[in-house]
């Protein structure tokens, strides 16, 4: 049964045929792909060669269930989201930047589905930005990953008390991603609550312009 295939991706910014990279942004739970396009837009602004594309979850929600939940009670909806970014990576990489100019962003839901999809789908990306989210699945559950990130810079951001996403869990994938092959970043905000502050949305301009310098 399909869940998210055929919903509506927002598509903006340079013509993927003609971009030096392309920002694929993943909303959270109950938000909208024009939420998270609007801080794709913000991150991107003056760098006029970067595609954004911005995929709408059915339900407004990408899996049922927290992050922490058991794989299996996320599913079918879980491996629905991870097929519905991978068809995106792909055509942008084909289109123009190759996957070295892809970047995968997420916030809450839909950071822990941009970390899940480059710890499952492991290659050189251009980056991989979770705000406020982890890995998918219990603390300390066994994963069999293959392949290498083969230095990807991955930038985590979180509050130190995430009513959403437990600190434990943010460093957990830190140390993961790191022994896949990331140059993992890591920023943790003390007091800050569940939400994207300035400096977090400094540190991926910095990855965007890496990839793509502006005017």
């Amino acid at each position: 049964m399909s869940f998210h295939e055929g919903q509506v991706v927002l598509r903006g910014g340079a013509p993927l045929g003609q971009a030096a990279a392309a920002l694929i942004l993943i909303h959270g739970r109950g938000a909208s792909a024009e939420d998270i396009y609007s801080l794709g837009e913000e991150v991107s602004r003056g760098v006029p060669a970067v595609a954004l594309l911005a995929p709408q979850a059915a339900g407004n929600a990408w899996y049922p269930q927290r992050f922490l939940a058991p794989l299996e009670l996320n599913e079918p909806q879980l491996s629905s989201a991870l097929g519905v970014i991978g068809a995106l990576a792909s055509e942008a990489a084909q289109a123009g930047p190759g996957y070295e100019g892809v970047v995968l962003l997420g916030f809450s839901q839909g950071a822990c589905l941009a970390l899940e999809f480059a710890a499952r789908n492991s290659r050189r990306y251009g980056g991989v930005v979770g705000l406020s989210g982890a890995l998918i699945g219990p603390p300390g559950a066994p994963r069999s990953l293959k392949g290498s990130l083969s230095g990807t810079p991955v930038y985590l951001g979180c509050s130190d008390r995430d009513a959403h996403i437990p600190l434990a869990s943010v460093e957990e994938s830190a140390a993961i991603l790191e022994r896949h092959g990331a140059r993992v970043t890591t920023s943790i905000f003390p007091g800050m609550g569940h939400t994207v502050n300035a400096e977090e949305l400094d540190a991926v301009r910095r990855i965007v312009r890496g990839l793509a310098p502006g005017v």
